[in-house]
């Protein structure tokens, strides 16, 4: 597919929307100095806010912007749209947490306004209790409906036995958890979507190098890869050990040479082992030899770069790469990204993405 345009318009405004409570301010966009929107695959996204927190009134005098808290304060919900600004797109939901001031002598005041998504709430509380004979989608369900977010699970409906959360988070928990299961976690809006890696696609995107694609810098590297891996346990209710192998799954986007083949020709067969992890049932020791497996085999090339600023970069993203060279164009699934804005580059996304594929030189 062709690179797509970010706007019909030769000329554009690209300066972020933002509102507080539902409502868009004034004082609020006409002072914003920058933004940075973080999200990573395993949930919890965060935002910075920065203003010049100085304004003048109708009779010439000037004075401090927000600090009366009018305009927002913390525990105020906020809201960031970016993109062409006639048609915004929402990239950010979230809590204000945090407000930070800066004071110099060489410039007006600053403040920073710091906040997350919904998992905020999964983070800061840490609970005890037992999950018996659930499964994964019923354990993500119930932390949905404790979250207030409805609840989009795709898959994981085999019971994973008794899982015990204690002095953990709720979203260390659910992490914890996925991780074994190659499970991906995130907030989009009032949702929490919980599927498997190898289900995510959260939209298409094709950036050519010298284009949208403003710089770009790709690592295919044979450190972490295996020909398997394998995982031991001990099944108390067959009194058996366990043994479960995996030589891949679930590959993720893309196309050409495997790393572990092109580990196999350089360096020869490796394989590493999984004993440290407690594993009771074939089904559990399958599932995790195949998450870490895939987990390694996925990130064989990684690329990190910027790229005009464009909402439909986010993590989980199928990103298409062109204009490197024969062995680096490909698809990668985006693992980061940070969404930026400040009034001396405008609209920037940076992105961090893998694959489990090089191309043929």
């Amino acid at each position: 597919m062709p690179e797509s345009q970010l706007s019909q318009l030769a000329l554009y405004t690209a300066r972020p929307t933002i509102r507080i409570n539902g409502s868009e301010q004034e004082r609020v966009t006409g002072l914003l100095l920058g933004m940075e929107m973080t999200e990573r695959e395993d949930g919890l996204s965060t935002l910075e806010l920065r203003w010049d927190n100085i304004a003048s009134d109708g009779s010439g005098d000037a004075d401090f912007a927000f600090e009366d808290e009018a305009s927002f304060k913390l525990g105020d919900t906020v809201t960031v749209y970016c993109g062409e600004e006639s048609t915004p797109t929402e990239i950010f939901r979230g809590i204000i947490s945090a407000l930070e001031a800066e004071f110099s002598e060489d410039g007006s005041p600053r403040l920073l306004a710091l906040a997350e998504d919904t998992l905020q709430k999964a983070r800061i509380k840490r609970r005890t209790r037992t999950y018996d004979n659930q499964t994964l989608a019923d354990i993500a369900r119930s932390m949905a409906s404790d979250l207030g977010l409805t609840p989009q699970i795709n898959g994981f409906t085999q019971t994973i036995g008794t899982q015990v959360q204690l002095n953990e988070s709720d979203l260390a928990f659910l992490r914890r958890l996925l991780a074994r299961y190659d499970g991906d976690l995130q907030v989009v809006g009032a949702e929490l979507h919980v599927s498997p890696r190898r289900d995510v696609r959260r939209g298409a995107v094709e950036l050519a190098l010298h284009s949208q694609l403003r710089r770009v810098t790709v690592l295919a590297d044979l450190a972490h890869q295996v020909n398997e891996v394998t995982v031991t346990g001990w099944d108390p209710a067959r009194g058996q050990r366990i043994t479960s192998r995996s030589s891949g799954f679930q590959q993720g986007p893309g196309r050409g040479r495997r790393g572990t083949d092109v580990l196999s020709n350089a360096l020869g067969r490796r394989t590493h082992q999984i004993g440290h992890l407690v594993v009771n049932t074939d089904d559990e020791g399958r599932a995790l030899a195949d998450a870490h497996f895939d987990e390694r085999q996925r990130r064989f090339v990684t690329a990190s770069g910027t790229a005009e600023g464009n909402p439909a970069i986010r993590a989980g993203t199928h990103l298409r790469l062109t204009g490197l060279s024969p062995r680096f164009n490909n698809t990668y699934y985006v693992t980061y990204c940070c969404h930026r804005f400040d009034l001396e580059r405008g609209y920037e996304t940076d992105f961090t993405a893998e694959s489990a594929f090089l191309g043929q030189p």
